[in-house]
């Protein structure tokens, strides 16, 4: 029913045209899923954006033939490419909260669709939508039809995302990213919801992914994107079984499994040399896993030596609890418990992974550690300073052995510093070296040590990519030579073939500066990966630690037992 030739998508640059999509064919059947699947900067995006012809004209250059039945959509005039968006092909895009209009409530963005495209009356939209939002599972849908999106989860617009694109009945969803940065618990969910009413409505449906482990569950058939060119098409059980492609090989090895025991992530590099685009021919995902294998004798060696050390970190009873103001004068009636009589160790060189879905006190928990948000009661001692007790200049000097990575890299770095200036700061601040010539010495070394270049020590954050920010953020982290490292989300919202090179270089680096972790995420996958122990958090409490092989194969708490079933298998 969709009809794709010869693709391509040119934005014009100062440089000249930037080839986005390569001339790429495909084609949809009715009732078909089609995974699209590829890192950022693939041409994902774009080709969705293209078929829907929402990018700007005066910026790119788009040629080929799309045909929807018997319909050329690429030469249809904007007023009836209107009548197409929506009614016969609609969108679920990437981020929720950018794609809702912050200002109005849920349940009007969905009736101006509804009364726009169907002609409904206004009771008859609003029915219409509750209904919707029923479809799509929503919890007390009457009330989020009242609710602005910054009311409501990530997951729930996600879903009212999803019932707005369903909203006409469309012949075809496209639904770009739809699960990227979600819980895998939520995830899992989104991922049962497109399957439901894939199979209940006969609609064709293409799902843009960076993660072959998400394509498996929902894809029929699977198209894999490398800058711009279609480099692999198979059906979802010959790809995953006999891919053929190295770079598809690559993307499928770099997912961490949480069934085998690795040092190090296998990396596109090791299966694609992408300088001279050339297959190296031995690669197997097999061969490099083998080659990466790490002993159980190693590990249990390594945890005889870290547990038998004084713990660098204790913590006690530690609870952090915001008042809900409300009244005429803002009297606090109720509190949230984020995090509510937590206590645990860490020892020396460790790992601790600390893992639940968002809200349940993870990022809270990390940051009351550092005093970056007061604790309500407890104790954090450090090197057997209670950290809680001591004044700010005190606090100031302890922070040189405390450091944090943000979740995300490119907020947490300031955009009018260049990277050099933002990694020297706290050398400044803390007064190390004798002068700036040689603090620039130490943060030249601290960017070839996270795999950048000298000379990117003069730009700034936004001519970097996700993954070279976080690479920035790390080298700030280890500016002042810590002891000890939070990393909060810090690969969560990555593609997976840098998610696996950010791994890679937190582990070398632990080993090069014995430096303590605490590991946070909500992806159970990559924290059976990262860790020596892990915690699992739900609701502000600790509910259960143990070493990670423990907690997958024999987890205690249901809670538990779900995030493990929700981790998808690539």
């Amino acid at each position: 029913m969709l009809h794709v030739k010869n693709l391509s998508v040119n934005f014009k640059t100062r440089d000249g045209l930037f080839k986005a999509v390569k001339g790429i064919s495909f084609n949809l059947k009715k009732g078909e899923t089609i995974g699209i699947v590829g890192e950022s900067g693939s041409g994902k995006s774009v080709t969705s954006l293209a078929l829907m012809r929402l990018l700007n004209t005066h910026q790119t250059d788009i040629d080929g033939q799309v045909m929807l039945n018997e319909t050329s959509l690429f030469d249809l005039a904007e007023q009836e490419m209107r009548h197409i968006r929506g009614n016969r092909i609609a969108m679920i895009f990437q981020e929720p909260m950018t794609s809702l209009n912050p200002v109005l409530t849920c349940g009007f963005q969905l009736t101006e669709a509804i009364q726009l495209h169907l002609g409904l009356s206004k009771a008859d939209a609003k029915k219409k939508t509750i209904e919707l939002f029923n479809e799509v599972q929503l919890p007390r849908p009457e009330a989020i039809f009242d609710s602005y999106p910054h009311q409501i989860s990530g997951g729930q617009k996600q879903r009212v995302m999803i019932a707005m694109a369903l909203s006409c009945n469309p012949e075809i969803l496209i639904a770009d990213e739809p699960t990227t940065a979600l819980d895998v618990t939520v995830q899992k969910a989104i991922i049962e919801l497109l399957i439901n009413l894939k199979t209940t409505s006969s609609r064709s449906l293409i799902f843009i992914s960076h993660d072959l482990g998400v394509i498996k569950e929902i894809a029929d058939r699977v198209l894999v994107m490398y800058k711009g060119d279609i480099v692999e098409e198979a059906t979802v059980t010959d790809l995953f079984n006999n891919p053929k492609h190295p770079y598809t090989k690559g993307l499928l090895a770099c997912r961490p499994s949480p069934d085998q025991h690795l040092k190090k992530l296998p990396v596109i590099a090791d299966f694609f040399d992408v300088n001279n685009i050339t297959d190296k021919q031995s690669a197997t995902i097999e061969s490099i896993r083998t080659l990466y294998n790490y002993p159980i004798t190693e590990i249990t060696e390594r945890k005889k030596q870290l547990y038998q050390q004084q713990p660098l970190l204790k913590i006690n009873k530690l609870s952090t609890w915001f008042p809900i103001h409300s009244g005429l004068f803002g009297s606090s009636r109720q509190v949230v418990k984020a995090v509510n009589n937590v206590s645990f160790e860490v020892y020396p060189g460790e790992t601790l992974g600390l893992v639940g879905e968002s809200g349940c006190g993870k990022t809270t928990l990390g940051r009351t550690i550092l005093r970056l948000i007061e604790p309500t009661s407890g104790e954090v001692s450090f090197e057997g300073t209670d950290l809680s007790k001591l004044k700010k200049n005190d606090l100031r000097n302890i922070r040189r052995d405390i450091q944090i990575i943000f979740q995300d890299p490119y907020s947490s770095l300031n955009p009018r510093l260049t990277v050099g200036q933002s990694i020297m700061e706290p050398l400044q601040v803390h007064q190390l070296y004798s002068n700036n010539t040689q603090r620039k010495q130490k943060v030249l070394e601290l960017l070839q040590k996270v795999n950048l270049l000298p000379e990117h020590f003069n730009r700034y954050p936004h001519e970097f990519s996700g993954g070279q920010r976080q690479r920035i953020v790390i080298a700030r982290a280890l500016a002042l030579q810590p002891k000890f490292i939070i990393c909060d989300e810090s690969v969560s919202a990555l593609d997976v073939s840098v998610q696996a090179q950010v791994l890679n270089l937190i582990r070398e680096l632990q080993q090069e500066f014995k430096l303590t972790y605490i590991f946070i995420s909500h992806d159970l996958a990559v924290i059976k990966h990262i860790s020596d122990r892990m915690m699992v958090m739900n609701k502000g409490e600790i509910v259960e630690t143990g070493y990670p092989d423990d907690i997958y194969y024999r987890p205690k708490e249901e809670y538990t037992k779900r995030l493990i079933a929700s981790i998808p298998r690539a």
